[in-house]
């Protein structure tokens, strides 16, 4: 794939935001536990979100948009909190699941929901990299890897915020040189966006004064049928990739690409969730489920590389994105310590993921496309999460 994601300095993204009962499924702890969902969604209170936090203020930011849409976005952790979008009977609809404080998002088992992360997002092997002929050492907190970014990733930083208009948001962020064992001083802006017509569009940018590596993107835990609906392995879900990444038993990318076709990661015919999630696969008994990097087709942003629905909502959520890979997880590790908005708990498989990113284990796997950024280059990227409802 020739993908070019680190464009000169004088590239911007701010112009793209005028763009653009299943069988087999299983039952889990939630559907048991789901808490009432047919009152209209709002958005949490702004005051749980003001706090100090390591010195500087956290609040809530709200975006907007004419067919009232909104979103919710806190500066702890760059973190989408809420998106309420309209389903097929025209109720608002909450389908970020996350908490409705600062407090929750802190004292969370689950560290990223919500959360933009970075430096480096998805799994570094044992910690280590080289880069320019020097070795690299990681905080491993995932085991014996690196996860999203080491002990206190970007989901854990307050970011500066400046909200742009009633619909855009940006945050910045200064990383800085050997932050959580990363080279190069990193400054970072993510922008937040609501479009007219009802996506939501993230664009990330990054530069640096050392050879570093990047990749950035934003942990939504999503539910199509709404915070504290039960399980999502009823959702349709497909995606525009022919191969993934198989992994090994710690989650690392065994440096294969291999195809879907003939597997239980075949998603590119819209499949539920939970129709093969329980065949025995060494796959998805290494992930647990679904926590696997897709290799995404040749594609434009102008195109769709994943299509969600929501069973029960008939919430239609496309994704575009001009990144390589997307991680597609099932919520497998929800083990039901949190009360999440709304006063449900974060049961398994109540939420699912999907990560627009560079593949994970990149700067170990020469094969895989490059994350190196370069003094002089910029790092761009974007996201789009398209709403609409089922036809």
């Amino acid at each position: 794939m020739n993908y070019k994601y680190f464009l000169p300095v004088a590239a911007g993204c701010m112009m793209l935001f005028a763009a653009c009962n299943p069988s087999g499924q299983q039952k889990g702890k939630a559907d048991s536990a789901a808490v009432d969902t047919a009152k209209q969604a709002a958005l949490p209170e702004k005051g749980a979100f003001e706090k100090t936090v390591d010195g500087k203020p956290t609040s809530l930011y709200v975006l907007k948009n004419a067919r009232g849409m909104e979103a919710a976005i806190t500066n702890y952790g760059g973190r989408l909190v809420s998106l309420l979008v309209p389903d097929q009977t025209g109720k608002l609809t909450d389908v970020i699941v996350g908490f409705d404080s600062v407090d929750g998002f802190q004292h969370s088992t689950e560290p990223y929901f919500g959360a933009t992360i970075g430096r480096y997002g998805n799994r570094l092997a044992k910690g280590k990299f080289s880069l320019a002929g020097k070795n690299y050492k990681i905080f491993t907190n995932n085991g014996q890897n690196t996860l999203h970014g080491g002990k206190k990733g970007f989901q854990d930083v307050v970011w500066d915020a400046k909200q742009l208009n009633d619909s855009t948001l940006e945050l910045s962020y200064l990383s800085k040189d050997m932050e959580e064992g990363f080279p190069g001083n990193l400054k970072v802006t993510v922008t937040y966006g609501l479009t007219k017509d009802n996506g939501l569009m993230i664009n990330y940018k990054a530069t640096t004064d050392k050879t570093t590596v990047v990749n950035l993107t934003n942990h939504g835990f999503w539910n199509l049928n709404g915070v504290g609906s039960g399980t999502v392995l009823g959702h349709l879900v497909q995606i525009d990739a022919s191969s993934y990444t198989p992994v090994d038993s710690t989650l690392i990318p065994t440096g294969a690409i291999t195809k879907v076709s003939g597997t239980p990661f075949d998603f590119t015919k819209a499949t539920t969730i939970g129709a093969r999630i329980g065949v025995k696969d060494v796959q998805l008994i290494n992930g647990k489920g679904y926590d696997h990097n897709y290799v995404l087709n040749q594609h434009a942003d102008s195109k769709a590389v994943a299509r969600v629905e929501g069973d029960k909502s008939g919430i239609v959520m496309e994704v575009f994105t001009v990144e390589p890979g997307l991680q597609f997880y099932s919520g497998n590790f929800m083990q039901s310590k949190n009360t999440m908005k709304g006063g449900g708990k974060d049961n398994l498989h109540t939420a699912f993921a999907l990560e627009t990113q560079h593949f994970p284990d990149s700067p170990n796997q020469p094969k895989f496309p490059s994350t190196v950024l370069q003094p002089g280059q910029t790092y761009a990227t974007h996201t789009l999460y398209q709403f609409s409802l089922k036809k």
